[in-house]
């Protein structure tokens, strides 16, 4: 397409996509309807001009011809993919006459708004929170992704918040554990490599098998998955034993360091060996490389959050920072995420003043159980018989599918579905709306690996009849006589609002300033004054029920995680009957379900593939490119077998999330993940399974 420059502005916008980065983005605007090339923003200091692919390519997502367009009937058996095009007036009558005969029969808490993070903007992802508060249907506590890892953070330091990320250029060793920012997060890895650039600093990355980010490390540490704990414990003993603690931090800024030291003795480098599958010389070798640079920066991923024992090892990670002082030095401490710096004031965004707290939390990764009626997860409450749905898709990332598929199949279960695409939860409703992306609306966003308030103005204008999460929200509410100003105002006036009421300026100060740096001064940062606890001491030995993470519940084994960093055998561990231990990594074409309907990251991913060691392969009579089944009691798996030396013995991995249509029967990868509750919070174990594999027949 030949386009006259006169046509063409160069925009900025935000990546509203699910990723820590939040980057800051240059669009190219074509005649205010179309989209050319997009780039990160060379003058944002966190995204320093670097995005990933996917993003890069955006305009083949936003203008993708199998875009929903039109709102949608069903009109044949659930899941048949039948529908037929409804005016918009007609199809919100439908959504409000369903909730409001819904709620007759079972009371306000039988409707469940269930939304996450398709977008992460905060108008257009929690604005649904301000009509289930005004209605009073079941709320909806966050448990997917987070929880394990964050709480795991907090437990030591007691708050989600850490030195500015952006030090890890000024590190001379970055540790990269728990996530594969080659795939997921490209800018941690532009601040890394800057680092052993310029500064000569080494980066170690410890993960479940040799990915992007392994393959670029100075030093790679291969482990087992759930293995952490024990891997930090080693490094802790080595510390201790070669005089590397920083016992002048330690005695000032820690709990119990003598009892960790004890405790710490019998957890040697053959211990962990013994747990990790990882070499004692590359134990070592990583411990000696920590106890040399004082700079060491802990970059801490979301890993951690797979799996059952994932809170004990993050905390068990980022006590390392501690025994050895690095939080005192610019360019070293421990991150996760920034969450806890941004103060802000939600009240107009979600109806915080309208929250009602006897109003039931209902576990998001305990969706299936919930829709076929367990008494426990419904906590002793009403069936749930109505779902509005926006920013996700629970028949394909929602962990223990065959459940959730159950619980959609259901005839008394009404849903409606606000998407952008037909994704497998579409397909599953009686009502299907259109939405816009995000470069089709304003939003506001806030960045977790970062330290950025970013604005993302409305662009260009979506298709067909496309209407935003706010606009819909809003529409629903008027027909349900739900109150609040918010629902009289719009997103531009909700930023502003927030914005204010928040002490970060007003929209004006944005819009020109294009982003707020919020991050807190070094002190603040760096933990130098103390930690966040009343006593200011880091906890080696956190009291868990306790750790200040906003939950209506504790959850799972709670009263077993141990005192001190330690492995927690909470895991799957596999056995003669389920000999292999199963991941679904990220791939790096895909963004959770997001992605995998544009045609090139369907062609770079190829197809679903089950990596294997070749010795666990030839053991088992199969060869490269074999089709196998794997499963366990939860279901069953048909996909292709990839040879992959880059696994330990016994774990075999899968990167996702395809389309449940990608595989043979239509059952994804997530047929196999549970939907247990991870202590202490909650959370799902997407990387935590036993399974067997065996030759298709």
């Amino acid at each position: 397409m030949n386009i006259h420059p006169a046509s063409l502005a160069v925009r900025a916008s935000v990546c509203p996509h699910d990723c820590p980065s939040t980057c800051a983005l240059e669009v190219e605007v074509l005649d205010g309807q179309r989209i050319g090339r997009i780039r990160g923003a060379d003058d944002n200091a966190y995204t320093a001009g670097v995005i990933c692919a996917k993003v890069a390519r955006y305009a083949e997502r936003i203008h993708h011809p199998d875009r929903l367009t039109k709102p949608l009937r069903r009109k044949g058996a659930k899941g048949s993919g039948a529908f037929e095009p409804i005016g918009w007036d007609d199809a919100l009558d439908i959504v409000a006459e369903q909730f409001v005969k819904a709620e007759a029969r079972y009371g306000s808490e039988t409707v469940w708004p269930y939304f996450y993070a398709g977008t992460m903007g905060l108008v257009m992802r929690d604005g649904i929170n301000r009509l289930r508060h005004a209605k009073k249907y079941s709320g909806f506590f966050s448990t997917i992704c987070v929880n394990p890892a964050w709480s795991g953070f907090i437990a030591g330091t007691g708050r989600l918040a850490g030195p500015d990320p952006r030090e890890m250029a000024k590190s001379d060793l970055v540790v990269i554990w728990g996530t594969n920012p080659v795939s997921t997060q490209v800018n941690v890895m532009t601040h890394a490599t800057r680092a052993r650039k310029e500064r000569g600093a080494k980066i170690v990355a410890v993960d479940i098998y040799m990915n992007g980010t392994m393959q670029q490390a100075d030093l790679p540490v291969l482990v087992k998955p759930g293995t952490d704990g024990a891997l930090a414990c080693a490094i802790m003993h080595c510390l201790f034993r070669d005089g590397a603690a920083d016992w002048d931090f330690l005695e000032r800024f820690t709990d119990v360091p003598h009892e960790l030291e004890a405790h710490v003795k019998t957890r040697t480098p053959q211990w962990a060996s013994d747990i990790t599958g990882c070499p004692v010389e590359t134990i070592e070798e990583f411990a000696k490389l920590v106890a040399a640079n004082k700079r060491t920066f802990f970059r801490l991923g979301y890993g951690f959050s797979r799996s059952r024992n994932g809170a004990v090892n993050m905390h068990a990670a980022s006590c390392i920072a501690a025994v050895t002082g690095a939080w005192q030095y610019e360019g070293g401490g421990a991150f996760h995420n920034n969450g806890a710096i941004y103060h802000w004031n939600r009240t107009m965004i979600d109806g915080l003043d309208l929250v009602d707290p006897s109003i039931r939390m209902l576990d998001q990764s305990r969706i299936g159980p919930i829709l076929v009626g367990d008494n426990e997860a419904l906590q002793g409450g009403p069936p749930v018989t109505a779902l509005l749905v926006q920013n996700t898709n629970p028949m394909s990332v929602a962990p223990d599918q065959n459940v959730v598929k159950r619980g959609f199949a259901r005839d008394d279960l009404f849903v409606c579905v606000h998407e952008q695409f037909m994704t497998e939860t579409a397909e599953m409703a009686d009502i299907v709306l259109p939405a816009t992306m995000f470069m089709e609306h304003d939003d506001v966003y806030q960045a977790g690996g970062s330290q950025y308030i970013l604005l993302g103005p409305k662009l260009v204008d979506a298709p067909g009849e496309c209407r935003s999460n706010h606009e819909v929200i809003c529409a629903l509410a008027q027909r349900l006589g739900a109150e609040h100003p918010g629902f009289a105002m719009s997103p531009r006036e909700l930023i502003d609002w927030t914005l204010q009421q928040s002490g970060w300026g007003d929209l004006e100060r944005l819009e020109r300033e294009r982003w707020i740096d919020c991050q807190p001064p070094f002190e603040r940062a760096h933990y130098t004054e103390g930690f966040n606890w009343p006593d200011k001491k880091f906890r080696f030995k956190p009291d868990w029920p306790k750790v200040p993470f906003k939950s209506p519940w504790t959850a799972g084994p709670i009263d077993d995680i141990p005192a001190l960093p330690d492995h927690w055998e909470a895991i799957e561990v596999a056995d003669s009957e389920y000999p292999f231990r199963l991941a679904t990594s990220p791939a790096r074409q895909f963004l959770n379900s997001t992605f995998n309907e544009t045609p090139t990251s369907v062609k770079r991913e190829g197809r679903p593939t089950l990596m294997m060691h070749p010795g666990d392969a030839a053991h088992h009579g199969i060869a490269d490119g074999a089709f196998v089944v794997i499963g366990n009691r939860r279901g069953e798996v048909r996909l292709h077998v990839k040879l992959f030396d880059g696994v330990r013995r016994g774990v075999v991995i899968a990167e996702s999330i395809w389309p449940n249509s990608a595989y043979a029967d239509g059952c994804g990868i997530n047929s196999l993940t549970g939907a247990d509750a991870i202590a202490p919070f909650g959370g799902a174990a997407f990387h935590d399974n036993k399974v067997w594999v065996r030759l298709a027949p």
